[in-house]
């Protein structure tokens, strides 16, 4: 497969890039970033527009305001597109999910294979534990925009599966007794931590915890490339972690 990296010149943009040169298995078509002008025999370019050579997928680590037109240029090519960017808005999540009728596409808030099972176990216990008590802690690197995380909320609305009636509360911070439906959701920002989420279930007599370290970002990038060889051959829908693992 041949991948057009989006976002290319970003932190996850070299990585990947690196990741994708490293592996042998695949080829790079266009590396894509505003920061760049363009540089056809080097493959860089300033925008999608510029780009002409034929592609498998686009794998974007850019940034979430650039998903609408993202969208776009993927629809007029016919190319899949995995999203790992966070952060979206409620109209570009409904972009995404219009565009996806239409091609396919692979977004998540999260790209580890290692997350997506942390996520199903956390709704299984909550379904075992329906009185328990839950807190979900992530920490991340001091530059991350999003509050919480992306990945945070992912794990919050598989567990809101187990528990329909469950309400976040994000970042505790004024008096008052915990309510028996709330989630809690807090956030960490500190130095390089690459993520590490943290999810509590407490009965009061037991608490079980659940926990996933990123040790380094090319998990990250290895579980983009899974997901567009994953989107190879797909009917359009909009498909995710879960679709892998499950």
């Amino acid at each position: 497969m041949n991948f057009i990296v989006h976002g290319a010149s970003g932190r996850m943009g070299c990585i990947l890039t690196e990741a994708i040169r490293d592996g042998g298995k695949h080829g790079i078509a266009a590396l894509v970033s505003p920061e760049w002008a363009d540089a056809p025999e080097e493959k860089r370019y300033a925008s999608l527009s510029g780009v002409s050579a034929a592609a498998d997928c686009v794998i974007d680590f850019s940034n979430h305001a650039a998903t609408r037109e993202l969208l776009l240029w993927c629809e007029e090519k016919n190319l899949p597109l995995v999203l790992a960017t966070t952060g979206h808005t409620a109209d570009e999540r409904e972009a995404i999910a219009g565009a996806a009728e239409r091609i396919p596409i692979f977004f998540s808030a999260n790209m580890s294979v290692g997350v997506a099972v942390l996520a199903t176990f956390a709704k299984t216990a909550a379904a075992l534990f329906p009185d328990a008590d839950i807190e979900i802690v992530e920490k991340h690197h001091h530059n991350k925009l999003d509050v919480p995380s992306g990945t945070a909320l992912l794990l919050a609305d598989r567990i809101k599966e187990a528990r329909t009636d469950a309400q976040y509360v994000i970042g505790r911070h004024l008096d008052g007794k915990r309510t028996k439906t709330e989630i809690g959701i807090h956030a960490v920002r500190i130095g390089s931590e690459v993520g590490t989420h943290e999810i509590l279930i407490s009965t009061g007599n037991e608490t079980i915890t659940l926990k996933h370290e990123a040790e380094n970002r090319k998990l990250f990038a290895d579980g983009a490339i899974a997901a567009a060889e994953f989107l190879a051959g797909k009917a359009p829908g909009l498909y995710t972690m879960q679709d892998i693992v499950s």
